[in-house]
């Protein structure tokens, strides 16, 4: 809920270099809609069309592969939403055996009956797939809750398998980003804080990487073309 200091100054010397712009995040519980207000409030005016969450994509990716689907979420009211406009029916947990596909986000009310109804239908052969696997989700002063990635985790270890992640660091969510920007991957730079979601997923599909490094942290092997701490670092820069 607060900017990193040359965010703002950094977005308008973007969009006065009349460079294409993609807020592209895992958030598994907020749709586009929501996190354009949310960006509003923080002082930064983005389009529709330039925020894609990993949340939309699930529906329309499940469509794609096995056609309209009974699903058994676990996760907020947004992602189930989202899957029922994509044309999916969603089952609930008493019906776990009735689900074809199973998607986990992240879920603040995850409990013992979801994790046995997940696990079950995972156990009897559901398609798994996870909207992202970020073990913790980050929030002010440094704190945090477990993320998506953990609760992916018990279901995986309880019915043992491994789900599909749909969203960062995965190919699938960047090669829609750059659709959506109408570029290709050797014109377009993934600018994040997280080493493997952002640095590592971009790479693998070819994108320039820039690291926002959070305080006390290091690269290790992973090698981002370009590394800071924060967007005073990078105003001016431009070509």
């Amino acid at each position: 809920n607060t900017l990193v200091p040359g965010v703002q100054a950094f977005l308008q010397e973007l969009r006065e270099k009349g460079r294409r712009i993609l807020f592209l995040t895992n958030n598994s519980r907020e749709g586009g809609e929501e996190l354009q207000a949310k960006l509003a409030r923080l002082g930064i005016l983005a389009t529709r069309e330039e925020i894609l969450s990993a949340v939309e994509i699930v529906g329309p990716l499940i469509r794609d592969r096995f056609g309209p689907s009974p699903i058994l979420v676990i996760g907020g009211e947004t992602l189930r939403r989202l899957l029922a406009e994509a044309g999916h029916s969603l089952v609930p947990l008493e019906a776990y055996g009735e689900a074809r596909v199973v998607v986990l986000g992240h879920d603040f009310d995850f409990d013992y009956q979801k994790l046995t109804a997940a696990s079950r239908a995972v156990a009897s052969g559901a398609a798994f797939l996870a909207v992202n696997v970020d073990p913790r989700l980050p929030v002010e002063d440094g704190e945090f809750y477990p993320g998506c990635g953990t609760l992916a985790e018990a279901v995986a270890a309880a019915s043992g398998v491994k789900p599909e992640v749909v969203g960062k660091p995965m190919p699938h969510i960047f090669r829609v980003a750059l659709h959506r920007l109408g570029v290709p991957a050797d014109e377009a730079a993934m600018v994040g804080d997280s080493l493997t979601s952002d640095v590592q997923g971009a790479q693998a599909v070819g994108l320039k990487t820039i690291w926002l490094a959070p305080p006390g942290t290091a690269a290790g092997d992973v090698r981002p073309d370009l590394t800071i701490r924060d967007f005073t670092e990078v105003l001016g820069r431009l070509r």
